[in-house]
């Protein structure tokens, strides 16, 4: 056996069964591929250069730059504050037996001697200068601040700086070893910046985390006693209905008659307010999970279901009176959505919020155009159809199309039709945000589809596609 081939007559061990994968990889987008977006390597391939061209020009040594990696490491290392402050003196004084302290702002005209090695003779009285400059003996190295640091810190940073290092003896420092440390400084206000940002992150964390017991404690609970209400509504709706039909025989007939038609309009008005209710329970049950906050993701609760009865009929009734009042039929000719429990495995939550994004959108955008012979057309639709590659390779779909009449959205917009706070210039005059279809796209992405958009000679097509799953 030669060396190196140690394997060659290893025993083998039982192989383990290959498990299919669960959750197949969607089709590649071509969008990640850098082919596609030669602009924006192109500009980080040239601050990669400059960046290259610069440290040459400065040409650090070999101990100046172990410095630098070793700050970087060691600034990921440590977590607590005050062990980072620590790193930032010490580094110094370890690879050039250089004293230095550090200040930081405290709020606006006002800081601290957050670190040092040594205490000074006396504090510093008057602020350093925004720019690097000797005071004295000494070197003072500013610390810059990124835009937003301010923000994180809860105040406005005067001249974009949070702080300074103070280097001893600055006078006998090289114009080559004041750069150097000017540029640790620059790492320092960066990791300073970071460690803030997690900080507030935290704090967010922290802050979700009892929203999510306040939202559990008075926004749900209180919701769910709606439905008592409404059942106690309903049983005194019918028990007016019976009172009509077992009235005697001699109560007049125009009381009975406007009893009667009281009874039939408050079942309507019960009726509508119901589907409201349902509905707006179902959102807020869905959106505000408690698991969505604790694990900072939309986690879904998949179930079979059936998309006519559960999801896109509620959207339709609860959508019709905003189509009807901008004159907007339905259309049903693209097949509209079988009534039965096909093989979707869902979260109907959120698919019944995709739905009401995209009817949202179809009452806002859909317009008036010509049809074929001359005639006005303002309408909307919205069908489906199954197809075997729809997701790659064996891996079908149901694809899911509501469609609209009116301008094709322009080519030139259609990449950005599902980007967060994107609007096409069809939206102008419309009210909105740009994060409906945003939010469309991330959902169904979490269920391992995809989103789509297509023009057509009378007008809009979007579509989302859904893996059909053959599950339990």
């Amino acid at each position: 056996m030669k060396r190196g081939d140690r394997t060659a007559h290893a025993p083998k061990g039982p192989e383990k069964a290959q498990t299919p994968n669960a959750h197949p990889p969607l089709p590649q987008d071509p969008a990640q591929c850098l082919e596609s977006d030669l602009f924006r390597r192109d500009v980080l391939v040239r601050r990669v250069l400059q960046k290259i061209e610069d440290s040459e020009g400065y040409s650090f040594t070999q101990d100046e730059l172990r410095m630098f990696t070793a700050f970087f490491d060691l600034s990921l290392e440590f977590d607590a504050r005050r062990d980072f402050l620590t790193l930032c003196v010490v580094l110094p004084m370890i690879f050039f037996d250089q004293d230095c302290r550090l200040y930081l702002r405290t709020g606006p005209g006002a800081w601290k001697l957050a670190r040092c090695l040594r205490l000074p003779e006396a504090p510093l009285a008057v602020e350093p200068p925004p720019h690097p400059a000797m005071r004295g003996s000494n070197f003072f190295a500013p610390v810059p601040a990124r835009k937003d640091t301010g923000e994180l810190m809860g105040f406005d940073l005067p001249d974009n700086v949070m702080g300074w290092l103070e280097l001893s003896g600055g006078v006998s420092l090289s114009r080559h070893k004041q750069i150097f440390f000017e540029k640790f400084a620059v790492r320092i206000g960066h990791q300073m910046h970071y460690r803030l940002a997690r900080a507030k992150n935290r704090e967010h964390l922290a802050f979700i985390q009892n929203l999510v017991e306040d939202i559990g404690h008075n926004v749900i609970v209180p919701n769910m006693i709606f439905k008592l209400f409404f059942n106690r509504l309903n049983a005194s709706i019918t028990a007016l209905a019976r009172c009509v039909a077992e009235a005697p025989p001699e109560t007049p007939a125009d009381f009975t008659s406007s009893l009667d038609f009281l009874q039939a309009r408050l079942g309507a008005q019960y009726a509508e307010i119901s589907r409201h209710y349902s509905q707006t329970s179902l959102f807020l049950e869905t959106l505000l999970r408690r698991r969505h906050f604790q694990e900072g993701r939309y986690v879904l609760e998949k179930r079979r279901v059936n998309l006519l009865k559960q999801v896109v009929e509620p959207q339709v009734e609860r959508y019709l009176p905003r189509l009807e009042d901008r004159g907007i039929a339905i259309d049903l000719s693209m097949g509209g959505i079988p009534d039965e429990p096909i093989l979707l495995m869902a979260d109907l939550g959120l698919i019944a919020q995709v739905y009401a994004n995209l009817f949202s959108n179809a009452v806002k955008y859909t317009r008036t155009v010509s049809g074929p012979n001359g005639e006005p057309l303002k309408f909307m639709a919205y069908g489906w159809e199954i197809r075997p590659d729809a997701l790659g390779e064996d891996r079908p779909g149901a694809k899911l199309n509501v469609f609209t009449t009116g301008p094709v959205v322009p080519e030139s917009e259609r990449a950005g039709l599902f980007l967060p706070g994107y609007r096409s210039s069809s939206a102008e005059g419309e009210h909105g945000t740009g994060h409906g279809l945003a939010f469309v796209h991330q959902v169904v992405q979490l269920h391992g589809g995809r989103v789509g958009y297509e023009p057509s000679e009378l007008g809009n097509n979007f579509y989302i596609v859904l893996p059909v799953e053959t599950g339990e």
